[in-house]
């Protein structure tokens, strides 16, 4: 007997996924950007120096969508370009000093979300689902892993 999509575990974590997608899009564009600015401003704030290439693989996109999103955050002040002081041939990105007030709204947003989310949702509920998508993730990886080193 087919299970309902309603309760499907990869059905649910797909619409929230994308329901999440959605609003933040909508969200992103209030402040004149895109979902995909905000991604590149969130990683570069937890990994300062990072390399275009290096975000890339990070984001899943390939690098010249990359680029020209760096392009724009640069053209807006929000990113600088830096030489790699070991290889010349590699520009290491860092978050500008104006780039404050809009990471201030992405942690405001990302916080709203969350609470919207997890609303009416045990806070110890929340914590074991935060550990089950944890072990999830890493069993996706571990099996990525494992298929890579057999392939």
């Amino acid at each position: 007997m087919a299970q309902s999509l309603d309760d499907d575990l990869l059905f649910l974590l797909y619409d929230v996924a994308r329901l999440m997608r959605v609003r933040t899009d909508q969200h992103a564009r209030l402040t004149g950007m895109t979902r995909a600015q905000w991604v590149l401003l969130a990683w570069l704030e937890r990994r300062p120096g990072i390399s275009q290439n290096e975000l890339a693989g990070l984001v899943e996109v390939e690098p010249i969508s990359v680029a020209r999103l760096v392009d724009r955050l640069e053209a807006r002040g929000l990113v600088e370009r830096r030489l790699d002081p070991s290889d010349r041939r590699v520009r290491r990105l860092h978050l500008t000093a104006s780039a404050e007030p809009m990471l201030a709204t992405i942690h405001a947003y990302r916080r709203d979300i969350e609470a919207l989310m997890t609303d009416g949702v045990d806070s110890a509920d929340v914590g074991r689902i935060r550990e089950a998508l944890t072990r999830m993730k890493g069993n996706i990886l571990e099996e990525k892993r494992d298929s890579a080193a057999v392939g």
